[in-house]
């Protein structure tokens, strides 16, 4: 019978009896949920639906809360923010007891409480934040009801996440626009009017997005593609009106929710890398350039997330340093998502930090060592080889160098695990014939920088060359086979890298004459391409560099042991008398008469063979009168056979080759 009273009370006047009706039934409802939590009927606050279930069984619950339901749905023509603005005060008392309350009004009016619930916030927000423009973002504990906000929308989020997404967006954009309502039916105490609640809407949702990472993950997708260069500015303006502390700890902020953001990494960080450069800088794709104040804003945003993920990294083991040595570390460590999610992207960076491009390279190269000490030996690892494979010229190679030095002092041995894995790639033909050649060709580089360095101060660089040769010489025989790659320029790149790696001390005699063996035909298939260049008119260069880094290596390793000195002069014995390589040494294919052969080209054919007549010899029927027109000397009726003057090579090439 009451609530029948209260019913037609609200339905006849609601302006007079619903303000009073929804906060004596909110308040009457947190009260018997604080009150009734601690029996043992009552489930654990943390199962929502169990707690409405058994909430909406009782008669007088049921009751105030469909006489709050009609309140809150009279009021939202009028005044919606008094109704919504009890209830929030209500669960900062009655929180968690009361989040049934909330969960059950919220599914009912979505789009409603979802909206005046940010509004609410906002404003509380503003209101507890100082004398000026309340933007104590980094003190949540005194904005009491911003808590409660956090609750109620982790409430909603579960089946109104969209709603929730579209409304965050939505009170951003409007907080960068002009102060104008929002549409005609906004109420003249609604936020987006008074340009002091703008103005502390984006602390507002900093802080929100802070205190909840499910919401901050359901707008940074988008967020990101918003950022556009009008909205930078509008930004700017409206940050460039705060004071250097709060504008701090703005910053601190965003700082803190990117690196706890576990999505959507790579392209934040594209972003403000992009956005930082310098406008004497040409960056890939339509991109505009930024405004100067734009670009000095995410320039110091880059460096301070950069000092606060060199905190996390070398911090992570309550205060301990970092040792990647060891891949199972006994202490549990930190996990920082922003990292985690960019472990997938190594090579993405590399290629980026390989660019060159002023201050960025700068940027992406101290991320990819930090990247390295977070991940441990595998990341390094993968880190280097990139960087190897990558590199074009000594300067991008220099990169890799120094990415060696700063992580050599934290980790140990890092040199043979990223040959190892350069060796594991190829086995597994990971890379392409063109990746291939350029690590080749690096790691070569790499070595014979020893000899530069060693003419000066012995330094990081040189200790790295002689790592690295040491590392190749162990694996000679897993680089071996790319001398007889199909690919010549990975061919060429092999026995560069071979002719200047130092020999192993010790060696199994199997692995000697395959590597033996295999520097023999590399030998004599770079003669030929040699010949084969002069013959076609090209330069000569590449092809005799290769061969001449090829008798370098067949030299080391005749002078290694008798074993390898025997085995290729075995071999470039009978490599030279082969009929193959006749040519090659001055020498002719000649006849079983010993005639030299001509070429098809300068004999005519004379339409007859002396093979074909020797083979249907005795086969035949040889009648009487009859003559054998064909015989060793030439064709009867069509003349002698034509002798051809004897192509003699080169003297110079061939004493060359000898």
């Amino acid at each position: 019978e009451v609530h029948g009273v209260l019913s037609e009370f609200i339905r006849l006047n609601p302006r007079a009896w619903a303000p009073l009706v929804s906060t004596w039934a909110v308040d009457l409802l947190g009260q018997l949920s604080s009150k009734h939590a601690g029996r043992r009927v009552a489930p654990h606050s943390s199962s929502l639906n169990e707690l409405l279930q058994l909430w909406m069984s009782c008669a007088a619950t049921r009751s105030l809360m469909e006489a709050y339901s009609q309140c809150l749905a009279a009021m939202l023509a009028w005044c919606p923010d008094a109704c919504v603005d009890a209830l929030l005060d209500t669960s900062v008392k009655h929180s968690p007891h009361f989040d049934w309350v909330v969960a059950h009004i919220g599914s009912a009016f979505p789009g409603t409480i979802i909206s005046r619930v940010l509004a609410c916030g906002l404003k509380d927000f503003c209101s507890h934040g100082g004398k000026d423009q309340g933007l104590l973002v980094e003190k949540g504990s005194r904005v009491p009801k911003i808590g409660s906000v956090v609750g109620i929308l982790g409430h909603l989020a579960a089946h109104h996440s969209d709603s929730i997404r579209k409304e965050l967006l939505r009170m951003f954009q409007e907080s960068l626009t002009p102060s104008t309502p929002l549409s005609p039916t906004s109420s003249s105490t609604s936020w987006e009017a008074s340009p002091q609640l703008r103005r502390a809407a984006v602390p507002f949702l900093l802080q929100l997005a802070a205190m909840s990472p499910n919401l901050f993950g359901a707008v940074s997708s988008e967020l990101v593609e918003m950022l556009r260069p009008p909205v930078l500015l509008q930004l700017q303006a409206l940050l460039q009106g705060l004071p250097r502390e709060e504008l701090d700890n703005m910053l601190g902020l965003a700082v803190h929710l990117i690196s706890q953001s576990p999505t959507g990494g790579a392209r934040v960080l594209k972003f403000l890398a992009d956005t930082a450069t310098p406008a004497s800088v040409i960056i890939s794709g339509p991109t505009p350039s930024p405004h100067e104040g734009v670009r000095e804003g995410c320039d110091r945003l880059l460096q301070m997330l950069l000092l606060h993920l060199h905190k996390l990294v070398f911090n992570r083991s309550d205060g301990a340093e970092v040792s990647p040595v060891s891949s199972a570390s006994s202490q549990p460590q930190r996990v920082t998502p922003f990292l985690e999610e960019l472990r997938s992207h190594v090579g993405q960076l590399c290629a980026e930090t390989l660019r060159l491009e002023r201050k960025r390279h700068l940027w992406l190269h101290q991320l990819l060592c930090l990247l390295s000490v977070y991940g441990g030996p595998s990341v390094a690892t993968e880190t280097l080889c990139q960087l190897l494979t990558q590199a074009r010229n000594p300067e991008e190679l220099a990169l890799a160098w120094q990415l060696h030095t700063t992580l050599s002092s934290c980790m140990a041995g890092l040199i043979p695990a990223a040959v190892a894995h350069c060796v594991a790639q190829i086995h597994t033909h990971t890379l392409a014939p063109r990746q291939l050649r350029q690590l080749l060709l690096n790691l070569a580089a790499a070595i014979q920088s020893q000899d530069e360095e060693r003419k000066g101060a012995a330094g990081a660089h040189f200790s790295m060359a002689v790592q690295i040769g040491s590392a190749i010489s162990g694996h000679l025989h897993d680089f071996g086979p790319l001398l007889l790659h199909g690919d010549s320029a990975v061919s060429h790149a092999a026995v560069r890298l071979l002719s200047c790696s130092p020999l192993p001390r010790t060696s199994s005699p199997a692995h000697l004459l395959l590597l033996s063996r295999a520097a023999v035909t590399h030998f004599f298939l770079a003669l030929r391409r040699r010949g084969d260049a002069k013959k076609v008119g090209r330069d000569v260069g590449q092809t005799g560099e290769a061969v001449s880094c090829s008798v370098l290596l067949l030299s080391r390793f005749a002078a290694y042991s008798p074993l390898t000195l025997k085995a290729i002069l075995q071999q470039l014995v009978e490599g030279a008398l082969h009929k193959g390589n006749a040519d090659l040494f001055g020498g002719q294919i000649a006849d079983m008469s010993g005639a030299p052969v001509a070429s098809p080209s300068v004999s005519p054919d004379l339409g007859a063979s002396l093979l074909d007549i020797n083979c249907r010899f005795g086969t035949t029927v040889n009648f009487s009168g009859s003559v054998w027109s064909v015989f060793h000397a030439g064709v009867i009726g069509k003349g002698l056979k034509v002798r051809t003057a004897a192509n003699l090579p080169d003297p110079s090439a061939v004493i060359q080759v000898g």
